[in-house]
């Protein structure tokens, strides 16, 4: 096995920052630019756009995101938008090597000789000779063909005869063709990951997952840290997405405060000028990780594009308080697979279906 990477590390740059809703304030405020080095050694920017939902609006949204600053665009398969991700490439008129542009390979695909077939459908419809980051989007797989929930008569899961270990392997072929610039895997448990790292020859340069102020996983960020792997965060902004008060497997936890409703999280954003939303970004920026907030309202993006700036360490400490081991994200019992195993916030799971 190949040895470990190295951390990533952190390039910044500064440009001023004319809020003028900005309360007085002993520091001059100023909005970064910040960028991690991968352990691939490419850069991947800190503050990225997700395409999560909303198919008809994301061609227009997407292209407006990279024209107005936007430089990392995260999507996935089984989204159902890589056209439209490819089409507002092309329309925004950035060149595509300014773009770190990710996708994620979906749970049908995991056999090893689908693993490349998959990615050529996706490198087609995102109309690019290459992705900068390819993920596995979960560990468990899913029964082979174009049924991307293959559901038996009793509406479980159909499970696939490959392990994502085997996918591993034939992603790792994928770097030596030139599609792949880096590969990595999201929704992974601890135990999971070490199995890569033991049974492969790469180390994933990246972990996409659910993390926010009230699931914070300190220990886990900690850890995937000391291993090299560079996290991105998924739904950054907590339970403000809908989609986790409406899925079949909706957890209670999904109707706690609006993570944007704390009192804390104001409080602090009034002291920068700048909002609860910025605020929650900031933290995951602060924290050495990349952020991947939604939205198709252009106020929102731009109010995104201005949450890269520094965050004192009392500031810090306070959003510390608000972890509440909340996971939203859990489709274990719909996938039958316990995703998260040896992670925090994977009580009171519920058994509902996805689609």
């Amino acid at each position: 096995m190949a040895s470990l990477a190295a951390k990533a590390t952190r390039t910044t740059v500064f440009r001023k920052s004319f809020l003028p809703f900005r309360q007085p304030s002993s520091r001059s405020l100023t909005t970064r630019a910040t960028s991690y080095t991968l352990n691939t050694g490419a850069k991947i920017p800190a503050l990225g756009f997700g395409t999560f939902q909303d198919p008809d609006s994301q061609e227009e949204t997407v292209s407006r995101a990279l024209q107005k600053g936007m430089r990392l665009i995260d999507t996935a398969r089984v989204y159902n938008i890589e056209e439209e991700v490819g089409r507002a490439i092309k329309k925004s008129g950035v060149p595509r090597e300014d773009i770190f542009l990710g996708t994620k390979l979906w749970c049908t695909d995991y056999h090893p000789d689908d693993v490349e077939r998959a990615l050529d459908d996706s490198l087609r419809d995102l109309d690019t000779p290459y992705v900068d980051l390819l993920l596995m989007h979960y560990p468990c797989t899913f029964k082979r063909g174009s049924d991307r929930f293959p559901r038996d008569a009793d509406g479980g899961m159909v499970r696939g005869e490959t392990t994502y270990i085997d996918t591993w392997k034939a992603m790792e072929k994928l770097t030596k063709t030139g599609k792949v610039k880096a590969i990595g895997v999201s929704n992974f448990s601890m135990g999971e990951i070490e199995s890569l790292i033991n049974e492969s020859y790469t180390v994933p340069a990246v972990h996409q997952m659910e993390s926010h102020p009230y699931l914070q996983q300190k220990g886990f960020n900690e850890w995937l840290q000391t291993k090299g792997i560079h996290v991105i965060q998924f739904s950054p902004l907590g339970n403000m997405n809908d989609f986790y008060r409406q899925t079949g497997w909706s957890k209670e936890i999904a109707h706690m405060m609006r993570i944007i409703d704390q009192p804390i999280l104001k409080k602090i954003g009034q002291k920068y000028g700048k909002s609860a939303v910025q605020v929650v970004l900031a933290w995951g920026i602060n924290s050495g990780r990349s952020v991947i907030p939604k939205s198709v309202i252009d106020w929102q993006i731009e109010e995104n594009l201005e949450a890269d700036f520094e965050l004192q360490p009392e500031d810090m400490a306070q959003i510390a308080t608000l972890d509440a081991k909340a996971r939203f994200n859990d489709p274990s019992l719909d996938y039958g697979w316990r995703l998260y195993s040896d992670l925090e916030g994977i009580d009171g799971t519920v058994r509902g279906k996805t689609h």
